[in-house]
């Protein structure tokens, strides 16, 4: 089984994003081994650019400080292969086409497989464009973990057949960010992708609260948990560690409940 689906293997899983370098380098390994510690089944480092155009204001403010802070890809890699030594979770980049085309594409792959990296996510690379950079994350073992949003309609089948790891299922239109409400569709979203693909499906986009996470973890395998994280990080900086992991300890608490009912869910 593939490593990134077998966190979701007999529970909901959470997965949490940072932004990598925020508020610097030492902090995001810090914030690793301790959200690994205190819940958190896969992590997403958020690759930060310029030009983050599917994320909200709390995220661009993030990647604004890890750049202004001197955070380079390749000071990502080195991060990355030093927390490998004391996590094993699925670890994932977010990142934007742009920096990976920079980089290029095929040392960018080998250098995710050589530090630890296990998955991929490019929320501007088209799901039609998806083979710019296939043959490279197959050669070099990192999974490409495709997106669907509520626009996505006839093209869910297409996205979801060949989807490995799991599937990012989009809860609203727009930038990433926290709300109040979440979009009573997504379950019907949900449905029609299980009826396609077995692969997890894992819902993001808005998740900021226990209740919420509760809510979307009974319809689907996981739960993702970005902005939330992201605004802790920003008001406590380099002392972010404790309240931060107080935070997800609750949301891993929320979605992890061993109650008949949530376990036929599972099923």
């Amino acid at each position: 089984m593939n490593k990134i689906a077998k966190a979701f293997e007999g529970k909901k899983a959470f997965i949490a994003f940072i932004t990598g370098g925020d508020p610097d380098i030492e902090t995001t390994e810090k914030l690793i081994v301790a959200m690994a510690a205190s819940g958190v089944n896969l992590i997403e480092i958020g690759i930060p650019f310029s030009d983050p155009v599917a994320e909200g204001i709390v995220i661009q403010e993030a990647d604004e400080r890890a750049l202004s802070n001197g955070c380079t890809v390749d000071k990502l890699f080195d991060m990355v292969k030093s927390v490998r030594k004391k996590v094993d979770i699925p670890l994932l980049f977010m990142s934007y086409i742009n920096p990976i085309f920079v980089y290029g594409k095929e040392r960018f792959m080998e250098k995710c497989s050589q530090c630890g990296i296990d998955g991929i996510i490019v929320p501007d690379l088209p799901f039609e464009e998806k083979d710019e950079i296939a043959a490279a994350c197959k050669k070099y073992g990192i999974t490409q973990i495709p997106m669907i949003a509520p626009t996505s309609q006839e093209r869910i089948k297409s996205i979801a057949k060949d989807a490995e790891g799991f599937i990012y299922c989009v809860s609203s239109l727009g930038v990433t960010g926290m709300r109040s409400q979440i979009s009573t569709e997504i379950a019907e979203m949900i449905k029609r992708v299980k009826a396609i693909s077995p692969t997890p499906c894992a819902i993001g986009f808005g998740i900021s609260t226990p209740e919420q996470a509760r809510e979307m973890a009974a319809i689907s395998d996981g739960v993702i948990i970005g902005s939330a994280i992201v605004k802790l990080i920003a008001a406590h900086g380099q002392k972010c560690i404790e309240p931060v992991t107080q935070f997800v300890s609750q949301i891993s608490d929320a979605i992890m409940t061993d109650d008949d009912e949530n376990l036929s869910l599972r099923r």
